[in-house]
């Protein structure tokens, strides 16, 4: 628009040797700025400039400099800026950027990154083989990651991360093992290990919180286990001992009855005296790695022996927080808090679950057991022992 012909109220407009039309106008500090692209047609160019000055009017306007830093600068500065991130997640955000991010889009500058190229990136991902559970997760990321750009350092204007339906992960769904199935996996185990898979089982705990469990967390006489620390691996570190996943998964759990002899017996037999003693090690005395597990217990002949091929070992948590649903009179909040799960508007209230109901919920998993333990029928026998696949109930 302009004041007396020739003259704009605000920027200018001029033609290149292209043919092209280039935009230019001041920012509020006076220097003038060129649009990040030229335009085909010079009604274009007109509408760019009527777009900046309203959004300087309403105080909206960003300065496009600060958005040409590249997304591998900024995604790695905002990694390395969340010092309240596990080490765990630190490793996998970095993995992931490097992996799936940054070789399709981390020369890019921030505002140049649109819908259509993100939408480019996640569907080259899936071509190429990544899964849409993996594709999701480095989705997530680069979403988390421009939104700081937008809400916190006013980079760009807005996320360009809006691909309906990306953030979705479409996991297979789990086996669930029936009771008999967890105590004949548990007789496969080398001795050492039987009360291991029970613990995992029927107190839904994670890999890393109990392979972390000391003497100290143990409560035979009250029947429970603390849940106060997680190992998690790192390849070229080691074992690295830290708090839980998340601040609702430290908690203290209340196991069946019918676990706690086995566990008393691992407890005498392969657990030292000292109350800082790791309840559950190798032969060696070692912390045990995730890595290795299989091998040394040979996971696969043993799941393959109770009719499960396949099964991992997460499926053991998976089962123990199905048949924690199923206790009557639980309540999704008594549930949540047993299982140690978190979310942003949620952590308080599920970290601070009932005990009475936490107990209720043991007791329930006991009289489950027991029930499945009464002279069983031959028939039913028959179909544990030929394999018959476990029970594919949703948690």
């Amino acid at each position: 628009m302009a004041n007396q012909e020739g003259h704009r109220r605000f920027g200018n407009i001029r033609k290149r040797e292209s043919g092209r039309y280039q935009a230019r106008y001041p920012g509020p500090d006076g220097r003038m700025r060129s649009a990040p692209q030229t335009f085909a047609r010079k009604p274009e160019a007109e509408k760019y400039l009527l777009l900046v000055e309203a959004q300087m009017m309403r105080g909206e306007w960003i300065d496009p400099e600060r958005g040409k830093i590249r997304l591998r600068d900024y995604a790695e500065r905002w990694i390395a800026e969340r010092p309240n991130l596990r080490p765990r997640t630190v490793h996998l955000y970095r993995w992931t950027l490097s992996r799936h991010i940054t070789p399709h889009l981390g020369d890019m500058p921030l505002n140049r990154i649109d819908t259509p190229m993100v939408r480019e990136w996640r569907a080259q991902l899936l071509a190429e083989g990544v899964s849409v559970t993996m594709a999701a997760k480095a989705y997530r990321l680069l979403r988390a990651v421009l939104m700081t750009a937008v809400k916190e350092d006013e980079l760009i204007r807005a996320n360009p991360c809006r691909v309906v339906g990306a953030d979705q992960e479409k996991p297979a769904e789990r086996p669930v093992l029936t009771v008999p199935q967890i105590f004949a996996l548990a007789e496969q185990m080398p001795e050492r290990f039987r009360a291991l898979i029970l613990i995992t089982t029927f107190g839904c705990l994670r890999w890393g919180e109990v392979v972390a469990l000391q003497r100290c967390d143990v409560d035979l006489s009250a029947g429970t286990v603390q849940v106060r620390q997680a190992f998690v691996e790192h390849r070229g570190t080691g074992l690295i001992l830290g708090p839980p996943k998340s601040r609702a998964g430290a908690r203290t759990v209340a196991l069946p009855k019918v676990a706690l002899p086995v566990l008393k017996q691992h407890m005498s037999s392969h657990v030292g005296e000292a109350p800082e003693a790791f309840v559950f090690t190798g032969e060696s005395g070692r912390n045990l790695w995730r890595g290795n597990f299989n091998k040394l217990v040979k996971w696969p002949e043993a799941v393959t022996a109770v009719g499960v091929p396949g099964l991992h070992f997460h499926d053991l948590r998976h089962t123990g927080n199905t048949l924690a649903s199923r206790a009557p009179g639980a309540s999704l909040r008594d549930i949540m808090a047993r299982m140690g799960h978190d979310s942003p508007r949620a952590a308080l209230i599920y970290q601070h679950a009932n005990r009475e109901a936490d107990q209720g919920i043991a007791d329930a998993i006991d009289q489950a057991v027991k029930a499945a333990r009464r002279k069983p029928s031959k028939r039913k026998v028959k179909r544990v022992a030929e394999g018959d696949g476990p029970a594919t109930e949703a948690s």
